[in-house]
């Protein structure tokens, strides 16, 4: 406008004024090519007007700034700063116009800068919170398998121990009622921690608003908690409850593991007992724990071999070990019967 206004300029001036403007609007595909346009039209222009500020050039400079590779912006700053100083030195301008100047460059490639760095962050941010999100899917999925894995272990070994007594019952019942008592007495009581151990499990389930103790507050409830709690202090107690003829030993000094690989030995030793009822044929059972370098526990039998061991116990066994940094072998025995052997890591 001050081009044309209170009367036009020469045409070839009017010429240079649009194309030190008009290719701003190409800045954001080609800062580069656009600045070099706009820069030499505006240094040319000044020779002969003295617009306000040279708002083409600055916003070049903001675009080199804000959007192009991190070479490209070193490279501009002493191009800019040369064409810059050159449009002002052969007009002759003052030492104010240097000041207004060349703070309204500084302040247009700092702009850019600031922009950019502000992207930049924007876009870490996000892909923070995009990682975050797919680890908490994954932590969800994780959590998810270690409690079907959960509910396999407690519903295969309890609710099998209860059928193998049920079915015991009536005969016993015949033949020794006294003892019928206590058979039963034992299911009553495999029940029950079933029912508790169950309720652990869902209750991990439940929001955190909902609350997690457990139902009813009867000292033999609280004792079955702690009783079923799968942890090493409590292998002796699931060894009594197999039903089957258990012989354990343990070798080398105990040392403090965590949580995970107390409840990851505790559930292979009840799925692997499990099996052997199942499937062995076989009531005599050796568990081995031994300490060294490594955590190793074994059970083996001398059933019928590996016979139809297969399914999710021992896949789920095999998780559970991999998920504490152990490994988990399983097939015949030395000497015949079955085998189970995990290894987990002590650091």
């Amino acid at each position: 406008m001050p081009l044309l206004l209170p009367a036009p300029a020469p045409w070839w001036i009017i010429g240079l004024g649009l194309l030190a403007s008009a290719p701003v609007g190409w800045r954001r595909r080609a800062p580069m090519a656009v600045a070099v346009v706009v820069g030499a039209a505006m240094s040319v222009l000044v020779m002969w007007e003295k617009p306000l500020l040279p708002f083409g050039p600055l916003l070049a400079v903001y675009t080199i700034a804000d959007l192009s590779p991190t070479w490209k912006r070193l490279a501009a700053i002493p191009a800019i700063v040369v064409a810059v100083g050159t449009s002002l030195v052969l007009p002759g301008e003052n030492d104010e116009t240097f000041r207004l100047v060349g703070t309204a460059f500084v302040a247009a490639y700092a702009l850019g800068t600031s922009v950019r760095a502000s992207r930049s962050r924007a876009t870490e941010l996000t892909e923070r919170a995009r990682r975050q999100e797919q680890e908490h899917i994954a932590a969800a999925a994780e959590e998810r398998t270690r409690i079907a894995r959960d509910m396999h272990d407690i519903i295969t070994h309890s609710v099998g121990l209860m059928v193998v007594q049920a079915e015991a019952g009536p005969v016993v019942a015949r033949s020794d009622p006294d003892r019928a008592e206590a058979v039963f007495d034992a299911i009553a009581d495999r029940g029950r921690g079933a029912l508790t151990e169950l309720r652990e499990v869902l209750t991990k389930l439940r929001t955190p608003g909902e609350g997690s103790g457990p139902v009813g507050g009867h000292a033999d409830e609280r004792l079955s908690e702690l009783l079923f709690q799968p942890r090493l202090a409590n292998l002796p107690a699931l060894l009594g409850r197999s039903g089957l003829d258990v012989v354990s030993t343990t070798a080398g000094p105990p040392r403090p593991v965590p949580e995970s690989v107390e409840a990851a030995v505790y559930r292979i030793v009840q799925e692997a007992l499990t099996n052997v009822r199942k499937h062995a044929g076989t009531r005599a059972v050796h568990v081995a724990l031994t300490w060294g370098e490594r955590l190793t526990v074994e059970i083996t039998d001398d059933g019928r071999g590996p016979g139809e061991r297969g399914g999710y116990g021992l896949a789920g066994m095999r998780e559970r070990a991999a998920a504490c940094g152990g490994t988990l072998r399983a097939g015949p025995g030395r000497a015949g019967g079955f085998t189970v052997r995990a290894e987990f890591p002590l650091e």
